[in-house]
C-alpha cells in the first residue's frame, strides 16, 4: 500500500498502517500504543507524523466527531458515516443510505462543485441503554 502510494516503507509507517487496520477508530495515543508493542522506542511524533503522511495520501481517514478528540481509520475511499454513543464515545461505521458521493443534497451548493457529505449520526449504544435503563 505504502509503495503504490508512491510513500518510502518506513518501520513506524508500517506499524501505524498495521494498527489502524487492527483498531478502527483508535486515536492517537491507541494507535502509539499499539506501536510501540511492535516498536517500543517510537516517538510520539513519528507516530504523528505517520498518521499525517498516511492521511494525506488517502490510506487512511481521520475523523473528529464534535467533542472527540480525532480518530483514524482505515476504511478509505467509500462514502460511509459514523454512529457515535453519546455515552460512552463508541463509534461505528454506517453505510450511506444512497450508496453515491455525495449521498446528501445541499439545498444551496453556492456554486461548489460538492463530492462528499459528512454525516455523524448520534445517539446510545445498546450497551449503555441496557445499562442506562438499569
Amino acid at each position: 500500500m505504502l509503495r503504490a502510494s508512491e510513500l518510502r516503507v518506513t518501520r513506524p509507517r508500517v506499524a501505524v498502517l498495521a494498527a489502524v487496520h487492527a483498531l478502527p477508530h483508535a486515536d492517537t495515543d491507541t494507535v502509539l500504543e499499539a506501536v510501540r508493542v511492535e516498536l517500543p522506542t517510537v516517538s510520539h511524533q513519528a507516530v504523528y507524523d505517520s498518521l499525517h503522511t498516511l492521511t494525506a495520501h488517502g490510506l487512511v481517514r481521520r475523523i473528529k466527531p464534535s467533542g472527540s478528540v480525532a480518530r483514524y481509520e482505515a476504511r478509505t475511499g467509500d462514502n460511509h458515516h459514523h454512529l457515535v454513543c453519546r455515552s460512552c464515545g463508541t463509534i461505528a461505521d454506517v453505510d450511506c443510505a444512497v450508496g453515491e458521493a455525495p449521498c446528501l443534497t445541499a439545498a444551496d451548493d453556492h456554486g461548489f462543485v460538492i463530492d462528499e457529505a459528512e454525516v455523524i449520526y448520534w445517539g446510545t449504544c445498546p450497551a449503555c441503554s441496557v445499562s442506562q435503563s438499569s
